[in-house]
């Protein structure tokens, strides 16, 4: 080298070292200009440019160092380190190898090797390279905080509290330790503990936002939204780009069911990061509950685009198009989630997947997937809980003590439950809405507790301290569900019935209600819980219904007065296209006729009416229903002649509607038990001659009927005749069978016996 450009290269360095980077890299630029190839100058302007934040120029620069001295280990070092700040992890990942591989005793090497391979994911391989830098470096506090963090990743969260410790013994100030065991205590539901974490944290560094952040999170689960939507609100005044706030806010404002303000907040985390797809997934769950259905499931497919693992977004996405009548592509779509479910993946979630599986070995496995991943068992509160009472205690857990479906067919039961025998105890999810249904209910009960507000753990506390024998889970994976308070075990016996037509796949339910229509013997094997059946049906009724004294006309309704009226007034997701096309068959064959349908949702109708139309059908013969008041919507029924089911999901409580209201049910039996529930009310009132067991028969005796008025007057007559003699709405009798069923449970418990299937004859 010449003197001159010797004595520039000098300068060029003492001017780094002095911090005088702007002078260092002009006097650098002209070395360079001579000697293009000059290693120093390379390297000590990609450094300058680190220091800058100029990644990407600083990895340019160093890399033209690299290819001069490839085994220099300096040169390897810092240019993984600018490949990985510029974000290109993959690349650096090569250059951290030749770095270690050069200077083995280099913990800082390690360490930024161990951030690298965690910023790829490869977590076990950083745990591996944070551990070498800790063997050269013991008291190396952040590569202890780094095996921290990389185990709560992993799930090992008592490790990663243990190595967050370890960080801590080296550096008692390191507030990053202090939250990072916080959010290990989040995720062991330790929340309280947590949150005394995070407070150490902030009084360490009351600017980290991270800690706000995520003690607000730790707050929403324990309820307390109004406070996790302060904190939330800290963070981001102190991050406003912070996206995952912006997304976990609109979470807590979700819960307070502030809807429109939490779209507003997810939109706005997706205008700083548009690939998030956890903010696409919550905007879909929103929507859903705005009843935007075609709305929410473009989001979900939107967070399908952009999440690389499994989710059930999948079937999410194609349920909110079921909700909207939307069939594209349904064939491809459904198979998709099958062959998912059947990997033993993450397809859909068990309520949406009922409604498009006919197979009971894949709904058993997509329970099991389900509450596996997001309701394990958590402990047991009342292992070896033998009370002795007087009275066995009942506890109902329910999201819908109100007027809604489960407690419409389940009032009358809480009423005439045997006081001398048992103690029922309401807990309640939901809320009070003032309606009669309330008013019976709270007549009915002599304790409700309102556990809408607190953590699945202090409801099961609160269970275990009122002394419940067994536990009744009235929702399952429908509606408010708590599914996460039975986990802890709160009670000797677990139960699941009504809500949930199906095995929840988890071995801490010990039971589930049913008959030996939805169940048949041969399918005990596609069921977790132990059989509790009971005779006729299953289902619960009302025999104290009332039908409003209204009388509609058909005009009134949009019914053409002299046509033959098909209803079918069940959810729009369990129509599916397979029994479109056996309506649309039907309407063909019996001239003028229409097909009455529930009007949930304006997507829905808009659908049906253009499918209807591609099957050749005229858009007036579809008579679309708005919702009213349920005695209204009983008393309309009478400007019906058949009601038309739907598989693989039948009409459930719509069919003991439909019954009790006088309108016959023509059902298609299936091969699961949300296909089998209208063969098991029908049997119970008396007309098995209205069940179906192929497509055929099913579209043949519909236009029979239609064609034969005296064969359906007579079936009319015979369901008047039945209705208040069958076992079907006979309540007392459904009370006693479901208490029979409750003390068998209770004696072998009692009697130190595992759970057995039961049969009450």
């Amino acid at each position: 080298m010449n003197p001159q450009l010797q004595l520039m290269l000098q300068q060029a360095i003492q001017a780094f070292q002095n911090g005088n980077l702007e002078s260092a890299d002009l006097s650098l630029r002209r070395v360079l200009q001579v000697d293009s190839k000059n290693l120093p100058a390379l390297h000590i302007l990609g450094l300058i440019k680190v220091s800058q934040s100029n990644y990407k120029e600083a990895a340019d620069y160093l890399t033209r160092a690299a290819r001069i001295h490839p085994n220099d280990a300096s040169i390897q070092y810092n240019l993984a380190k600018a490949l990985s700040d510029s974000g290109n992890d993959r690349d650096a990942l090569m250059h951290h190898k030749k770095a270690v591989t050069l200077a083995p005793n280099n913990p800082e090497a390690w360490l930024s090797y161990g951030k690298t391979a965690s910023n790829l994911g490869r977590h076990e391989d950083a745990l591996v390279w944070y551990g070498n830098a800790l063997r050269l470096e013991p008291d190396y506090a952040e590569a202890a905080l780094n095996s921290g963090a990389t185990l709560k990743e992993l799930k090992r969260y008592e490790e990663a509290i243990t190595f967050a410790e370890r960080a801590l013994a080296i550096n008692p100030n390191l507030a990053e330790a202090w939250s990072n065991i916080g959010g290990a205590l989040h995720e062991l539901k330790r929340y309280d503990e947590a949150i005394a974490h995070y407070d150490k944290a902030l009084g360490l560094r009351p600017d980290y936002h991270e800690a706000w952040a995520n003690k607000a999170a730790t707050l929403h689960k324990l309820k307390r939204y109004d406070e996790a939507i302060a904190h939330y609100d800290k963070a981001l005044g102190l991050r406003p780009d912070y996206h995952k706030v912006w997304a976990n806010k609109g979470v807590t404002l979700h819960e307070l069911k502030r809807y429109d303000e939490a779209i507003a907040h997810y939109d706005k985390a997706l205008g700083l990061r548009p690939d998030y797809h956890e903010a696409w997934l919550n905007k879909g769950l929103a929507l859903n509950l705005l009843k935007k259905h075609s709305e929410s499931a473009k989001c979900f497919q939107k967070a399908l685009e952009f999440n690389v693992g499994d989710s059930y977004l999948l079937g999410q996405a194609h349920h909110q198009m079921m909700l909207g009548c939307d069939w594209t592509d349904y064939d491809k779509k459904i198979n998709e989630i099958f062959h998912l479910v059947n990997q033993g993946r993450k397809g859909a979630e068990p309520f949406g997947f009922q409604g498009i599986a006919s197979s009971e070995e894949l709904l058993k496995k997509c329970a099991e997937i389900y509450s596996s991943d997001n309701f394990p068992m958590l402990g047991n509160l009342s292992k070896l809980s033998k009370y002795e009472h007087h009275k066995i205690r009942i506890g109902y857990l329910c999201g819908e003590f109100r007027n809604q479906a489960t407690s419409i067919l389940m009032t009358r039961v809480w009423e005439l439950h045997d006081q001398s025998k048992f103690e029922i105890f309401a807990f309640d999810n939901g809320w009070d809405d003032g309606s009669d249904y309330r008013q019976r209910i709270a007549c009915a009960f002599s304790n409700i507790f309102d556990v809408a507000g607190l953590t699945d753990l202090d409801v099961a506390k609160l269970i275990h301290h009122n002394e419940i024998d067994i536990l009744v889970n009235l929702n399952g994976f429908f509606g408010l569900a708590r599914q996460g308070v039975f986990s802890y075990k709160p009670a000797p016996i677990q139960v699941n019935y009504l809500g949930f037509p199906g095995t929840m796949g988890i071995k801490y339910m010990d039971y589930i209600i049913a008959d030996k229509v939805v169940v048949p013997e041969d399918s005990k094997i596609h069921y977790v819980e132990k059989l509790a059946y009971l005779p006729n049906s299953y289902q619960a009724n009302d025999d104290k219904r009332k039908i409003s004294d209204r009388k509609f006309s058909r005009a009134e309704l949009g019914l053409p007065e002299d046509s033959f009226v098909f209803a079918c007034f069940n959810n729009n997701y369990k129509i599916t296209p397979t029994i479109f096309d056996s309506w649309m068959r039907i309407l063909s064959l019996v001239q003028g006729s229409v097909l009455w349908l529930l009007a949930d949702n304006p997507a829905a109708k808009d659908n049906l009416i253009k499918e209807a139309l591609a099957r050749g059908i005229d858009s007036c013969r579809l008579v679309f229903a708005e919702r009213l008041p349920i005695s209204e919507h009983l008393a309309r029924h009478d400007l019906a002649d058949l009601f038309l089911d739907t598989l693989p999901y039948n009409a459930h409580t719509t069919c003991s509607d439909a019954l009790w209201a006088g309108l016959p049910v023509l059902t298609l039996k299936g091969q699961t038990f949300p296909g089998r529930v209208s063969a098991s009310l029908l049997s119970a009132v008396g007309l098995s001659e209205l069940v179906t067991y192929t497509q055929d028969d099913y579209e043949v005796l519909a236009i029979e009927l239609a064609k034969n008025p005296k064969k359906l007057a007579n079936i009319k007559l015979k369901l008047i005749n039945n209705r208040l003699i069958a076992p079907l709405f006979d309540a007392p009798l459904f009370t006693n069978n479901l208490e029979s069923a409750y003390i068998k449970m209770y004696e072998r418990y009692q009697a130190g016996l595992e759970p057995q299937d039961i049969s009450i004859t």
